[in-house]
């Protein structure tokens, strides 16, 4: 039965990372989520993520004064299963970035598919049941012994696909990380680099033609220059005939629609919101153009990744917040495994809100 929702409830975690992890413009060493949970009249909790990632969250009275002025009066006594198919058109000074987007949309489909006692990757019309993944290291700013330590153990765990992360100034830093990691991680594997638009159209191609003729074979190059750098990132797909580009993350869905116009981008990269992530690869698909989920929270993704079509990977960044939930996403020799019950497949879990809520900003209690 379909009952609306009739309170929620917000927490404010903050605990720090296992490892140091970041690219060629930024790093981070802490977590910092936010989870928002909102809770229908038969009590069916509804649950999404927001956060930051170098800077803690406000305290959570000021959080929960932001959400009771800005969000929740629009949510207040509405059924999820309207609110995920409504269309709205900011205009004006409702065009903004807000700090609950995210999490509202993935507690309303969480909440939408459990009224409904589906799994959420079901409901938006999932065909498979297992994605394959890529190893993503985030680690630029580890030590080379260390990053090869990791990739060797994913490898280990049987995953083939592995993207790295390169950008340095010095060309000859960012060939001896890349022959390490190529031998960790065997012939066999799909070699993936991440330049987080750290180059120039020109730069871009002119560094992954050195990384092919040092023998390393590159098939998958990401955001190698600015994001709306449209015109420059044609320059780049001709110039590396041999390798995917692969953009759009940091792109809005309009920024991805000009994205495929211009014919940019091999692999379309979306993560996000559930309905702009489902927007942008229906979108995607027009134009022949296959997808590939990036980051989310605690690998929710997966739902999204079974349900598009031509989803050629999901990015799993072995990022240590499981703990946060009673059952995490599960991986199995390169595959995530789409979970089969309601809703997007996690919880949070009351031991670990017990643990690593804070209420205040870290500074404030000797965190």
């Amino acid at each position: 039965m379909l009952t609306p929702i009739t309170t929620y409830r917000l927490t404010r975690i903050a605990y720090p990372r296992a490892r140091v992890i970041g690219d060629s413009q930024v790093r981070s060493t802490m977590h910092w989520v936010g989870t928002l949970e909102l809770i229908d009249a038969d009590g069916r909790v509804g649950l999404g993520f927001f956060g930051a990632l170098f800077a803690p969250l406000p305290p959570l009275a000021e959080i929960e004064r932001a959400f009771s002025v800005e969000s929740w009066p629009a949510l207040n006594g509405q059924l999820a299963a309207i609110l995920t198919q409504r269309v709205s058109r900011p205009r004006g000074g409702n065009i903004r970035s807000g700090m609950f987007g995210q999490a509202i949309d993935q507690a309303l489909w969480d909440l939408h598919a459990k009224q409904l006692g589906l799994p959420l990757a079901r409901l938006l019309g999932a065909t498979r049941d297992r994605v394959p993944a890529y190893a993503s290291g985030l680690e630029f700013h580890l030590p080379t012994d260390v990053a090869c330590a990791f990739f060797a153990e994913a490898h280990q765990r049987g995953f083939r696909a592995f993207k790295f992360k390169i950008g340095h100034r010095d060309l000859a830093w960012d060939l001896a990380r890349l022959h390490a990691f190529a031998e960790v991680v065997g012939s066999d594997a799909t070699l993936m680099v991440d330049a987080n638009e750290a180059w120039s159209p020109k730069e871009a191609v002119r560094r992954v033609q050195a990384y092919r003729e040092a023998g390393l074979n590159i098939t998958w190059v990401e955001d190698p220059c600015l994001r709306d750098d449209y015109s420059g990132l044609v320059e780049v797909r001709r110039g590396l005939p041999f390798a995917n580009i692969v953009c759009g993350e940091y792109l809005d869905l309009h920024g991805k629609r000009l994205l495929l116009e211009h014919r940019a981008t091999d692999v379309l990269h979306v993560h996000g919101a559930i309905s702009d992530t489902m927007r942008a690869g229906w979108l995607a698909a027009e134009y022949g153009v296959p997808v590939a989920l990036g980051n989310t929270p605690l690998e929710l993704g997966v739902n999204l990744a079974a349900a598009l079509p031509e989803v050629l990977f999901l990015e799993y960044s072995f990022q240590d917040y499981n703990q946060l939930v009673e059952q995490p996403i599960q991986f199995e020799q390169g595959y995530a495994l789409v979970p089969d019950r309601p809703g997007h497949g996690l919880v949070l879990s009351e031991a670990a809100r017990s643990e690593y809520a804070r209420p205040l900003g870290e500074e404030q209690i000797g965190y």
